[in-house]
């Protein structure tokens, strides 16, 4: 017997898994992950599938993981959240803005729950989840024992962190705490942001502001299946943004504390007249050209070639290799995107 996996990823890829339980508590995913184990099959727990490609049937138990609840404690400077792994994480933020908590409202509409946000430390328009991220509550799945990690342990990077690594299979997620500071910062470096006054803008303009970004550069994946943002912004050195602002001046452009400088992977791809290139059913989308979508019954070859396609095609022409910031999910786990292809 295989259950679809379909309706749990936002490709809309269609794949079969060997199984599928929906847990809503610690105890559950453990007892289903245990028993997994004793029946010799691989597990992957995923949470709305927003960040995911099935490259091949699933030969195990997927784990969906809906434990939820949400509880607010205030102190003086600040308010402290406990949200569990499964609450979606727009209605997340739109929770907070209506009790008046803002500093979310940069993150809003990016699809996916509260659990999965620390594995990729999500970011967009200037926030990244690590600077609002408090601790991350896990569960050792061996052992049963739950731990806490504080923000520094939790190793975050570019859409990276611990979670990704040696925590990947050891551990599953199932609440983020959240600090949110009372004396509220704007963070107005990107986009249409760019046009408010810092001293009379509201958190509300800027959630507005962002919706409305997303809202009409972004496919909806209920139309057209897609799992946002395909590529990573690279970062290169400075020698090498040097040499491309030379021949491209009006290149965006991001220099970080690190000393290399981050690139637009959209900008790179759209260079490279790459908007609406299509392989089998899969297209590079025609408004933003970091998403790759599902235009018409795509199969997860589709994407792989197209993927493949766009990497050859920005490297050739400037000799930078975008790296998918999608998880690549095979028969047995997780598998190498860039490898995948490369």
């Amino acid at each position: 017997m295989s259950i679809s996996l379909k309706p749990f990823n936002t490709f809309g890829i269609e794949s079969q898994a060997l199984k599928l339980v929906e847990v809503q508590t610690a105890e559950a995913l453990i007892q289903t992950w245990r028993e997994a184990q004793t029946d010799h099959l691989p597990v992957l727990i995923l949470g709305e599938g927003s960040n995911v490609l099935f490259t091949e049937n699933f030969n195990g138990v997927v784990i969906v993981n809906r434990i939820r609840g949400v509880t607010v404690r205030e102190e003086s400077d600040k308010w402290l959240l406990h949200v569990g792994a499964g609450e979606n994480w727009h209605q997340l933020v739109e929770y907070t803005l209506e009790r008046n908590m803002p500093g979310l409202e940069n993150l809003a509409l990016i699809p996916g729950c509260a659990g999965s946000s620390p594995i990729q430390n999500i970011g967009a328009y200037g926030v990244e989840l690590k600077q609002v991220c408090d601790y991350v509550e896990c569960v050792e799945l061996l052992t049963g024992t739950l731990h806490r990690l504080p923000v520094e342990a939790c190793r975050f990077g570019y859409r990276d962190s611990i979670f990704k690594h040696e925590y990947q299979d050891r551990f599953a997620i199932t609440a983020v705490g959240f600090r949110l500071a009372k004396i509220w910062q704007p963070v107005l470096t990107y986009g249409d942001l760019t046009r408010f006054d810092p001293t009379t803008v509201t958190p509300r303009q800027v959630f507005d502001a962002v919706c409305h970004m997303r809202r009409t550069k972004l496919p909806d994946p209920r139309v057209n299946g897609n799992a946002g943002s395909f590529f990573k912004n690279p970062e290169v050195s400075k020698a090498q943004a040097a040499t491309l602002l030379q021949a491209y001046p009006d290149a965006p452009h991001y220099p970080q504390k690190n000393g290399s400088v981050k690139l637009a992977a959209g900008w790179l791809i759209d260079k490279c007249q790459l908007k609406g290139h299509r392989i089998g059913g899969a297209a590079v989308h025609r408004q933003q050209a970091l998403v790759l979508i599902n235009e018409e019954n795509a199969t997860a070859e589709d994407i792989v070639r197209l993927a493949r396609f766009v990497r050859q095609t920005v490297g050739s022409k400037f000799d930078i290799w975008l790296e998918p910031e999608v998880r690549f999910i095979g028969r047995t786990g997780e598998v190498s995107a860039v490898e995948t292809i490369t």
